[in-house]
């Protein structure tokens, strides 16, 4: 809360909600929909109370909207295509899914990966403006980031960002003071996640960072894991086992992002290069697979095999 919705970092499908919790607010927002006589595109925004399931209705947009824009790309469900067709008419259970061709639109869409979006802000090319975050949008675009863990598309979605960090190591916040970074990890502002990385790296708690940011500690156990990569891969230098190696591959780290970190040259170029085979292309198809897709389309990630569609036609 008191955040922008733009403004804010989001993960799908929730890793934070019980099943208790998720079922509440899916059941509100059905509710809410249907006393309102919404038919088509429609996001509802709540807010729950971690520590009880006191929950607020935030807003409703009944249209395809930004949000909607995320959700249809996150999950492959063509949102806008069905709020068109029931616009004209047709029910649900009528409507067929244009990835599947197989399942009607009335199926909920399920992932089998994880999604981060990222905010992109212009400070870059307004140093002096107010970097703090409020109700009040300042992000001007937004990167979407897809791979088989949190943290996997956490670090690739940093990297989309196009800015000069490349993982969750930050030149600013290293020399900051302990004073001035607990003011970075208690004020949200777009370096945010930065000084929380950079906290646990200076073997603040868990529990500390939890209370001064009010962060999920499942997120900042995410962190402090990641951090302890990057702390292992700093030690073993030109040594990295190759055990080690391919544990940050599959965490999110890159090739290069791996080098520069050990320092090691080409005897970990050359440790690295064992895992080509390791990188690979996965299927976005709404259906987490149940169903064959006719028209998927792929993120990469390191998983050992890609999912292989067969042309329904010959390429010329």
């Amino acid at each position: 809360m008191g955040v922008h919705t733009g403004d804010s970092i989001v993960v799908a499908p929730s890793q934070t909600l019980s099943d208790v919790e998720y079922h509440l607010l899916r059941t509100a927002s059905l509710r809410i929909i249907d006393a309102l006589g919404i038919q088509g595109g429609c996001n509802v925004q709540l807010a729950v109370n971690p520590d009880s399931f006191d929950y607020y209705v935030i807003e409703v947009n009944p249209r395809v909207s930004r949000s909607s824009a995320l959700a249809s790309k996150a999950t492959g469900y063509p949102i806008a295509r069905v709020s068109a067709k029931i616009a004209i008419g047709h029910t649900l259970d009528e409507i067929e899914n244009s990835v599947t061709k197989t399942t009607k639109a009335c199926f909920e869409p399920a992932l089998d990966y994880c999604v981060v979006k990222i905010p992109r802000w212009p400070f870059d090319k307004f140093a002096s403006g107010d970097r703090g975050l409020s109700t009040q949008m300042k992000a001007t675009g937004e990167v979407m980031a897809i791979d088989r863990t949190f943290e996997a598309a956490l670090l690739k979605a940093i990297r989309g960002l196009e800015v000069k960090q490349r993982d969750l190591r930050h030149d600013g916040m290293s020399a900051l003071a302990d004073d001035d970074l607990k003011t970075a990890v208690r004020q949200p502002t777009d370096e945010r996640l930065w000084a929380l990385a950079e906290a646990l790296r200076r073997g603040w708690t868990v529990a500390e960072v939890r209370r001064l940011s009010r962060v999920d500690l499942w997120f900042l156990e995410k962190i402090e894991a990641m951090v302890r990569m990057e702390q292992a891969l700093v030690q073993a230098g030109a040594g990295a086992t190759e055990n080690l190696l391919e544990e940050a591959l599959r965490m999110g780290y890159s090739p290069t992002a791996i080098l520069d970190l050990t320092q090691g040259g080409e005897a970990v170029s050359g440790k690295l290069a064992t895992f080509e085979g390791m990188f690979a292309y996965k299927m976005v198809d709404t259906c987490a697979a149940e169903f064959e897709s006719a028209t998927p389309y792929f993120y990469a990630t390191v998983a050992g095999s890609s999912d292989f569609v067969q042309p329904k036609t010959p390429a010329n």
